[in-house]
């Protein structure tokens, strides 16, 4: 699947949306608790997987996966990662201040990419990450202000995503620059098997009911498999900081999303400094679509 910039936009922006599905389905299970939670959802991410990467590369897809490459498995490790801390963290913590963590993204992947890749970035997305800055930043002030249980176990459990995801990103890229044509989307699989195989003793004895699991399984496929598949091909396309950048969203559509359909109201302040998120990612494309189009 070979796609242009433009499009390759607009699906990261559909990714986002399906990401912010985990938050307000996590609010309406019955039983699952923590590891449980983590399990099942990485669980049907594997079984999903294994159904549909046969039928979207082929049943070669098994015999062409790189075994042997170094960043197969540690993209394996970091997707691993970023299940795990992800429902753990919402879990622990309300939804905005999981997602709030989770925006510093786009400023570590820059400075890894800056460090080990030596990317020169536009000061145009430069500008779109320090404004996104302020807004996370104003954020995450009102939320410490709430004094909410758990924050900082829950924040340091979420911190693990956007370090892991930062290193995702990377890892694409350096491979590519290497000229190493490596399909990473099987690693989203390795790392829902590894996810599975950590949580399995911590989630037993299993107390989910069917209604629990049913809503898993929908994350496993909607909120996981699919799109952390399609990320990896918009990686492909879009540079490292730009895919996390655009992966900001998640947190207008999260936040959204919790208050909509779980009564997890944000303070005007979030919802400002969300506005200056959905601004920054929009001044950055824009101006990225006019410099392209001059």
């Amino acid at each position: 699947m070979k796609l242009r910039h433009g499009q390759a936009v607009a699906m990261m922006v559909l990714v986002t949306a399906m990401w912010s599905m985990a938050g307000v389905v996590t609010r309406h299970l019955e039983q699952a608790r923590s590891f449980e939670v983590t399990f099942w959802r990485s669980f049907f991410t594997m079984l999903s997987l294994v159904i549909i990467l046969p039928l979207w590369q082929g049943r070669g897809v098994w015999s062409r996966m790189p075994w042997r490459s170094p960043y197969f498995w540690l993209s394996g490790v970091c997707w691993s990662v970023m299940f795990t801390a992800f429902m753990l963290a919402l879990t622990l913590t309300a939804v905005a201040n999981v997602l709030i963590t989770m925006a510093l993204g786009p400023l570590l992947t820059a400075l890894i990419t800056r460090i080990f890749l030596g990317h020169l970035l536009p000061r145009r997305t430069w500008g779109a990450i320090v404004l996104a800055g302020i807004g996370i930043g104003w954020m995450y002030a009102s939320q410490l202000s709430l004094g909410a249980p758990n924050f900082l176990i829950g924040s340091l459990v979420a911190l693990c995503v956007p370090i892991a995801g930062a290193v995702q990103w990377t890892l694409v890229q350096k491979s590519q620059s290497e000229g190493q044509k490596l399909d990473l989307v099987p690693s989203v699989l390795l790392g829902a098997l590894i996810s599975s195989l950590l949580t399995l003793p911590l989630a037993m004895p299993f107390q989910a009911s069917a209604h629990d699991v049913g809503w898993l399984a929908v994350l496993g496929l909607f909120q996981l498999a699919i799109p952390c598949a399609l990320s990896v091909v918009c990686a492909r396309v879009l540079k490292a900081p730009e895919v996390a950048l655009l992966a900001l969203l998640e947190i207008v559509f999260g936040i959204a999303l919790a208050w909509w359909g779980a009564n997890e109201a944000p303070q005007a302040s979030v919802l400002l400094g969300g506005s200056l998120v959905l601004g920054a990612l929009l001044m950055n494309q824009w101006l990225g679509w006019r410099q392209n189009n001059v």
